[in-house]
């Protein structure tokens, strides 16, 4: 498990990185990384200390997908009404 472990936080810091260098989809990638370190997780105790880090984390990667989906947003051309996130 301990090898897994180091692949998911491995796989969340890249998309991390990869959203800095502002790469297409890497808003999407993170999400899904922090997802899946989520779901590895699980509720077993032994996973304490991989819980702490998704805790700390987490909260940092949803401002880093928020303020790059606003700065999206500001630098993309006007769009029409029915073009918006429903």
């Amino acid at each position: 498990m301990r090898g897994k472990t180091e692949n998911l936080k491995d796989e969340v810091y890249r998309q991390m990185f990869r959203l800095e260098e502002s790469r297409p989809g890497a808003e999407m990638s993170l999400a899904l990384a922090l997802l899946r370190a989520w779901l590895a997780c699980g509720l077993k105790r032994e996973n304490c200390e991989e819980r702490r880090w998704l805790k700390t984390l987490s909260p940092i990667c949803l401002a880093m997908i928020e303020a790059a989906t606003r700065a999206e947003a500001r630098h993309s051309p006007a769009r029409g009404e029915n073009s918006g996130i429903y």
